[in-house]
């Protein structure tokens, strides 16, 4: 069984609910958390198309998660994020304005303010989640020094209002469960220290795992089509050797400026 596979993903939700864990949005998770529960969080970065593929896979498993969106040709489609929205998923904002904006945080507030108002005609949007954007030397969170994003309605930023070391994180970057290592941004503060690769040691390891749990999910990483397999996977291989011999000294020198 390929890792990164619908198979693997649809064995992995099965084993989960096996267990005894219930689904919910982030959304659902903020407002009534459920006691033992895996929320379903997916950053839509990349191949919008595979953000709509996936969230019919979850529907048919009576599945609720939730998908963020790039306001970017290759993420942002308002046909499609109304169609996933209308299976019961939720819609968030992927935000990334204060790197595109230069660090500059009164345009970046307005960007803000512009794009979340344009995604919430869409779908009346509760939670944000910052993309990353590690080949800024800006952090998009930095934003939130200067403003309060519950000034627009947001309950939820989950690299913020979420207390990791009740709810373990677990993400796909790098195509890989411990891509955190070379990951700037995509990394929060745990006690939990499980070190997983690939998808198969969170399976065989589901009964150690605590009771809450929040698993990223970047949509263009899974797929069931072997081309495309491929294809993804040697991007992901290529792109970390970057990240961990060049992206990263780059920024991080920048950090210390």
């Amino acid at each position: 069984m390929r890792d990164f596979s619908y198979q693997i993903y649809l064995n992995l939700i099965q084993r989960l609910r096996g267990a005894g864990y219930g689904f919910q949005t982030l959304a659902a998770f903020i407002e009534a958390p459920k006691s033992k529960v895996v929320i379903l969080r997916h950053d839509v970065d990349l191949r919008k198309w595979a953000a709509l593929r996936l969230a019919k896979l979850e529907h048919s498993m009576g599945i609720s998660s939730t998908y963020y969106f790039r306001m970017t040709k290759q993420s942002y489609d308002p046909g499609m994020i109304k169609e996933i929205a209308g299976m019961g998923h939720e819609i968030g904002y992927h935000y990334e304005d204060l790197t595109s904006a230069n660090g500059d945080p009164e345009t970046a507030i307005k960007s803000f303010r512009n794009n979340l108002a344009k995604l919430s005609e869409l779908y009346p949007v509760q939670t944000i989640c910052m993309h990353g954007r590690s080949g800024s030397q800006y952090d998009n969170r930095d934003l939130w020094k200067d403003y309060d994003y519950r000034d627009f309605g947001i309950i939820c930023e989950p690299y913020i209002d979420i207390d990791y070391n009740k709810v373990l994180y677990l993400s796909d970057t790098g195509r890989r469960w411990n891509g955190y290592k070379v990951s700037l941004r995509d990394k929060v503060e745990s006690e939990y220290d499980f070190d997983f690769c690939a998808t198969r040691d969170i399976i065989d390891n589901i009964s150690r795992l605590p009771d809450q749990i929040l698993i990223t999910a970047h949509p263009e990483q899974w797929t069931d089509n072997l081309p495309e397999w491929l294809f993804v996977k040697l991007f992901a291989f290529s792109h970390t050797l970057y990240k961990m011999h060049y992206r990263n000294k780059r920024i991080q020198r920048k950090f210390t400026r």
